[in-house]
């Protein structure tokens, strides 16, 4: 009776997973509908940041899509690092040799303020902001020439202090980073969508970070949240507490993923379900309803003996076919190549995998360094 009543209880899960999934594929579509804001009658002048580690992937190509802006005011780039001997700083040298015409720095500089390495680097180039738009993007991002007016422009509506980005994800590397991006199109990107509809959803995104100088001001400049973990979601919090808003525009940016081993992806995913976890507590619990596929298998097993085992296989088909047709549509909604469906089904089952994981601990692994967390606030072992 108990095997039977759990075949029940868990193909019941699958099938209200389903239904989020045809939901989530209705809103990603309307979400890139939306009509953009309309451009700025003026640009005003735009200081960029770049936190860097390391001379990762593709990272030459991020950058250099910053520097091939259709924009029209001034820009200003900084890079900075922590550590003299980066790599990144060489792969830094070479794009100010590719685009002598744009407007770049680099800084090389120790000092911490917290933690959280990428907010202390962050807070180290705040000393070479010349504009009054700053934005903040990670390394791992690519940019289509558009973006930055598009981000100047939801930046300038009435009533909107702060920009973020949704993001896609692109493999750079191999299977790793192939399922690194998979989580992102046909897990993450969807979820935000649904979430910001149902008015659940309040993110801040490392993807981009767009605010004035006065601004950053105001919420304590990158200093204040050199101990959070979860750094840009608190950046967006910390606008938001000010009655202000942040504003997401209906576009992604692309996000270059570059696991090269499993190792890797396991400990990039798992830091990323403990900070949401951190975050919203609610919510991640309440996250244990999208992943059908993970119910629907479970089902299955359990109901292996009964009558149950058919309508229950039924079901794990239809949610990987539903998982599939909701990749396709963010695929389509954000012209992106022809994705690994075939990865579907070890996607669905190593997201809820990492989903249990996620409750189940307090320390993340971040850059080669291990830090333990509490209500979003990290130590670092080897920080004096």
């Amino acid at each position: 009776m108990f095997l039977y009543a759990s075949t029940i209880a868990a193909m019941l899960l699958a099938i209200a997973g389903c239904g989020y999934i045809v939901a989530a594929a209705i809103l990603v579509g309307r979400f890139a509908r939306a009509p953009l804001p309309a451009p700025a009658a003026a640009a005003p002048s735009v200081t960029i940041l770049k936190p860097l580690y390391g001379d990762e992937p593709g990272l030459f190509d991020n950058l250099a899509s910053f520097c091939n802006q259709d924009y029209s005011g001034p820009m200003q780039i900084v890079a900075g690092v922590l550590d003299t001997n980066d790599g990144a700083i060489a792969v830094f040298q070479r794009l100010r040799t590719a685009h002598p015409d744009r407007d770049l720095e680099l800084v090389v500089d120790a000092t911490l303020h917290g933690s959280n390495r990428k907010v202390c680097n962050l807070a180290n180039m705040a000393a070479r902001i010349r504009h009054d738009v700053v934005v903040v993007s990670d390394s791992d991002i690519r940019v289509d020439p558009g973006y930055l007016s598009r981000v100047v422009a939801a930046l300038q509506a009435p009533g909107v202090a702060a920009v973020t980005c949704l993001y896609y994800g692109v493999a750079a590397t191999g299977l790793w980073s192939q399922l690194s991006a998979l989580a992102i199109n046909a897990h993450f990107l969807p979820s935000v969508v649904f979430g910001l509809a149902l008015r659940l959803a309040r993110p801040c995104f490392g993807s981009t970070i767009a605010l004035t100088r006065a601004t950053l001001a105001e919420i304590g400049g990158f200093a204040a949240f050199a101990d959070r973990l979860d750094d840009d979601y608190a950046i967006g919090d910390a606008v938001r507490r000010r009655g202000l808003a942040v504003a997401i525009p209906p576009f992604a940016v692309a996000h270059c993923c570059t696991q090269l081993s499993a190792r890797e992806l396991w400990r990039h995913e798992l830091r990323w379900a403990r900070t949401i976890r951190s975050i919203d507590p609610i919510g991640y619990a309440g996250s244990i309803l999208t992943h059908p596929f993970a119910w629907g298998l479970a089902a299955t097993v359990l109901g292996a003996a009964s009558n149950l085992f058919v309508p229950a296989l039924a079901i794990t088909g239809a949610a990987v076919a539903g998982r599939t047709a909701l990749l396709r549509q963010v695929a389509r909604a954000h012209g992106l190549p022809v994705q690994d469906y075939w990865l579907v089904p070890l996607r669905d089952l190593l997201s809820f995998i990492v989903l249990i994981a996620g409750f189940l601990g307090r320390d993340v692994s971040w850059k080669g360094r291990r830090y333990r967390y509490l209500a979003g606030r990290i130590a670092d072992p080897d920080r004096p």
